[in-house]
């Protein structure tokens, strides 16, 4: 009776929470579950306690039991099960204890139970102490000693001593200690192996250890064992499960003289994946994080000289449960239906059963979906899906509300208000909340609404009204009705007049550059906002973007937009769409852009020769324009950028896809690129085609500027520009240089096998100096040879001049400058000739090694040496020079410079004017001690800045001139003396108006 109080109770707290308006309720769902203990039975007398987790939320909070192997647990105060929150606390622990646990959580919404979680014991027991018997082979025999581990619970380990410890018995490829049996195989047994033999078992869990008796080997004396076959001992079953994602552990080992060896391999033959641990030396193969691909039959193989034997085993893979699709929360209406679907991987296949409050159901479930027909009170709970396999299982949780309630639309009311355009369909939604479902009637004004063709009450409870009039405007009333009560909302209709594009679709013709509008006028309801949106080929026009190619520029009315500097990319399909509240409305312009033709493609150099190239091209789109000519451009590594080119035709029109490129250069690697053209203009042009080198062919252009001349004695340079590379028509380029003395009549030939050479040196000692000869410069390359270029004559090297100037004096100028005079030497084209003159000039107090030089060009016998210090001493002297060099230089003279000019300018300088005339005036310049004395004024006056300035002299401190007074003038004062002209006076400007006087100072 108390546990259907119970039932009835939560149905009811559960039926009245999910009636609540925004409650923060929670059916339990757990944050913590209970994981399997593996307890030491020799930790029980130190500390026989342990403790299984478990926590839930939920509001109310949950409350929890434990279930041991299926039944209730007591936990009443004074038994050895206590509760702490969720937890379970277990003391005085005792074997009967284990097995398997799990934990409930429940509160009003209804009970979740926990996964299994399992409690066992682990041990191990001594071995028995009887002596064991002493096992007696001979040499070369193999020999298997078993170790037979005592009663335990947990995974163990093994080891063997040999004969006492610590000697640990090493394994290698002749004994193996196998961790599935303990025993200790020798493969071979050795004199060295005679001894005793313990086997050693460690508890993984309780860390205890035990020794057994030990085991005598000792051999005998009946002979040594012959060779034989491999004998496999240790073997691996013949089906082995494993676990997705553990590590699989296959042990195999042969007897065998001689020793065998161990091998692996699937028999499948597919490599083993990195992964895999073969270790030869003691027969074990390991594969760490199994997955689906590594199973298969795995073969081990023990191989000696005297034969081979084999075992295998099949690894079959196994996954425990995973969920991939779980039940979730539902509310439902009373009588409505149910479905929940839940999905698991796994394999072997997993299979489903459901439970209700802790409680499994009895249920036919197909496929893992829960079906419930008709909803009642009595279905509310907690749901839990539970899938599993022979290998575990998986929970998934899931809450189920029914709800009952009148009908209510306290939060789906009618709209106020609904707007529908003349003509239209309108769908008026009444979704009142109720469960179970209901009737729904409707009516407009006072009168019931009766469906017709227009109007129509839709299996929802919505009222659909089609091709509106302004009739159908007014007030609408849904009302619901259940048999819990009734309900009703209303809202009013608005019928608006239609919103209308009066604009026709059309298609629009352009040409790149050119500015349009595409118009979008329309009617419409006046007391209806209107928003215009322009789509281009479907996309969103964002007007402020698209680099300010777009802009609005309609009125309230219309929604016109300009494009302007109209691209080829702009044209397609524009769309422009008015909406209101009530209706939209779109019209579609096509817009053709016309524009120079796109750059060709697929260009090839079809046939080249030393001169000519052919080639082929594809046309590129047109751009609404026919392509009525082609213009072939080329490019080396020689030229500046790309140059148009002669071809064959010489205007390729725009039928002609080939043409015949001429008068290129041989053995030049080119690139060509072709541009089209039509009406509007010339577009981009195609990618360049493969590089592509002419034929070979002899030179025929000759080296430019053939000349020469100088040099040492006894030579004949000869000089020319060389010809560039372009122009080489072949490798292996080079020249031929001849020449002959003047009125000779054999020539003498030298190749010069460098295309960069310009230059060539004959050298003979019965040359005679500044001899004429006639030369000429021809080419080579790996063809043949080429022309020779015209005769010039070249004088060959000339002696420098034997005898210095005489009669040198110099005579002082300024304060900078110095006057030198010379007597020539004899002007000829004899041997030793005089091209000019060079003066060399030092200050008195440096050597001469530091003088400075001045070159004069001709016969001249004089030269001013200008930029000196004044009242400075200097050494002059001067030779002759030619081709050859410089002569002897002549006895050096001395000359010292003037004082230098007054540094001081003229000072207050007064000005006025009289009729035409100008006044000056300024105060005398004084020179300082070490300045030349001031002999006079020179008046430079200007009418602008770029103008050349008249000069007038004057010995006083005061000048007129007559100048007109309707010009502006500039006017500099300067004073001179025999050291040159001093510093002037700052700018004064006389302006056109006469009758005023000023001053600069």
């Amino acid at each position: 009776v108390l546990l259907l109080w119970s039932v009835l109770i939560t149905l009811f707290l559960s039926f009245t929470l999910s009636l609540s308006v925004g409650n923060t309720l929670q059916s339990p769902v757990f944050t913590k579950q209970p994981g399997s203990i593996v307890f030491p039975v020799d930790s029980m007398e130190k500390n026989r306690e342990v403790v299984f987790s478990c926590e839930a939320q939920g509001d109310p909070p949950p409350f929890y039991r434990w279930k041991l192997n299926g039944s209730l647990l007591n936990s009443k105060p004074g038994s050895h099960h206590s509760l702490s929150g969720g937890n379970l606390r277990i003391n005085h622990l005792n074997k009967e204890d284990a097995g398997t646990y799990q934990c409930l959580a429940s509160n009003s919404f209804g009970t979740i139970v926990s996964r299994e979680a399992s409690l066992t014991f682990a041990y191990l027991e001594n071995f028995r102490s009887h002596k064991r018997s002493s096992v007696s082979v001979r040499e070369g025999q193999g020999v298997v000693l078993l170790c037979g581990p005592p009663p335990h619970s947990g995974a163990l380990t093994f080891s063997w001593i040999f004969n006492e410890y610590p000697s640990f018995v090493k394994q290698d490829s002749r004994r193996f200690v196998s961790q599935e049996t303990g025993n200790l195989y020798i493969a071979k047994v050795e004199p060295s192996d005679v001894g005793n033999y313990t086997c050693v078992v460690t508890n993984t869990v309780t860390k205890t250890r035990v020794q057994g008796p030990p085991t005598p080997l000792i051999l005998r004396n009946d002979g040594v064992m012959g060779e034989y076959e491999p004998k496999i001992e240790v073997q691996f079953p013949e089906i082995v499960q494993v676990a997705k994602g553990s590590t699989v552990r296959l042990e195999c080992f042969a007897l065998g003289n001689p020793v065998p060896s161990i091998s692996w391999h699937r028999v499948d033959g597919v490599p083993f994946a990195r992964k895999v641990d073969v270790r030869k030396t003691s027969g074990v193969m390991e594969i760490p994080y199994f997955q689906q691909e590594d199973a298969g039959t795995y073969e081990c193989v023990a191989e000696n000289s005297k034969g081979r034997n084999s075992v295998q085993g099949k690894l079959s893979f196994f996954a425990s449960p995973q969920l991939i699709e779980k039940p979730q929360d539902v509310q439902k209406a009373i009588d409505d239906s149910l479905v929940w679907e839940c999905k698991a991987t796994g394999k072997p296949k997993p299979s489903y059963r459901w439970m209700k409050n802790g409680e499994n159901l009895e249920v036919q479930v197909i496929n893992g979906a829960l079906s419930i027909t008709r909803l009642g009170l009595s279905d509310i709970g907690m749901y839990q899906c539970v899938a599993g396999n022979k290998y575990g299982e998986v929970y998934s949780n899931a809450e189920l509300r029914v709800i009952a309630v009148a009908p209510d639309f306290f939060q789906n009311q009618l709209k106020s208000h609904t707007l529908v355009k003349e003509g239209g369909d309108v769908l008026i939604e009444c979704k009142p909340k109720m469960s179970p479902r209901g009737t729904i009637s409707w009516r407009k004004g006072n009168d019931a609404l009766r469906a017709s063709s227009r109007i129509v009450i839709l299996e929802s409870g919505s009222l659909r009204i089609s091709n509106t009039t302004k009739a159908d405007a007014g007030t609408y009333t849904c009302a619901a009705h259940n048999q819990f009560g009734e309900a009703s909302s209303s809202g009013n209709l608005i019928v608006k007049e239609p919103t209308i594009i009066t604009t026709a679709p059309n298609t629009l013709d352009v040409t790149v550059g050119e500015s349009i509008i595409l118009p979008c006028q329309v009617s419409y309801d006046p007391s209806l906002e209107l928003k215009f949106t322009w789509f281009f080929n479907e996309q969103l026009i964002h007007f402020g973007s698209h680099g300010g190619y777009f802009e609005k520029v309609g009125g309230h009315s219309a929604g016109d937009m300009m494009i302007r500097n109209i691209q080829l990319r702009h044209a397609g399909k524009y769309t422009c769409a008015v909406q209101t509240k009530v209706d939209s409305s779109s019209i579609a312009t096509d817009l053709i852009v016309r524009g120079p033709p796109g750059p060709p493609t697929s260009i090839h150099v079809e046939e080249i020769t030393d001169t000519t190239a052919t080639l082929s091209w594809r046309p590129g789109p047109d751009n609404h324009s026919p392509i009525t000519a082609y213009t072939i451009q080329a490019r080396t590594p020689f030229s500046l950028g790309w140059q148009a080119v002669s071809t064959v035709p010489k205007v390729v029109g725009g039928s002609h896809l080939t043409a015949t490129v001429i008068e290129l250069n041989p053995w030049v690697e080119y690139e060509f690129r072709v541009l089209a053209s039509n009406a509007v203009g010339t577009g981009e042009p195609s990618k360049p085609s493969k590089k592509a080198r002419t034929k070979e062919t002899v030179p025929k252009v000759t080296p430019a500027n053939v000349s020469g001349g100088g040099g040492s004695r006894s030579e004949l340079v000869i000089t020319w520009e060389p010809v560039p590379e372009e122009l080489q028509n072949a490798a292996g380029f080079g020249y031929v240089v001849a020449f002959r003395p003047f009125g000779a009549t054999g020539w003498m030939q030298a190749a010069v096998p460098s295309p960069e050479a310009s230059k060539y040196v004959f050298k003979n000692e019965t040359i005679l100096p500044f001899s004429p000869f006639q030369v000429k410069v021809g080419v080579y390359n790996n063809k043949g040879e080429g022309p020779f270029g015209p005769v010039v004559t070249i004088y060959s090297a000339e002696e420098e001049p034997g005898r210095a100037p005489s009669r040198l004096r110099a005579k002082s100028l300024s304060a900078f400058d110095v006057e030198v005079y010379w007597k020539a030497l004899p002007w000829s084209t004899s041997k030793k000739r005089v091209l000019g003159y060079e003066l060399r000039y030092w200050e008195k107090n440096e050597k001469e090694d530091k003088a400075s030089l001045l070159r004069t060009v001709g016969n001249r016998t004089m030269a001013i040496i200008q930029g000196l210090k004044g009242c400075t001493t200097y050494y002059i002297t001067v030779r002759a020079y030619n081709t050859a060099g410089t002569g002897p230089p002549s006895p050096a003279v001395n000359v010292t410079t003037k004082k230098p000019p007054p540094s001081q300018p003229p000072s207050k300088v007064m000005w006025n004017t009289s009729n035409s005339k100008i006044i000056l005036n300024w105060e005398q310049v004084k020179p300082l001690e070490n300045e030349s004395e001031v002999m006079g004024y020179k008046i430079l006056y200007k009418r602008n800045q770029f103008s050349r300035p008249s000069i007038m002299e004057t010995n006083t401190t005061s000048v007129e001139l007559s100048l007109p007074t309707d010009e502006e003038y500039i006017i500099q004062i300067r004073p001179f003396g025999e050291g040159g002209e001093g510093s002037s006076s700052r700018q004064i400007t006389i302006p056109k108006i006469s009758g005023r006087s000023s001053s600069a100072n």
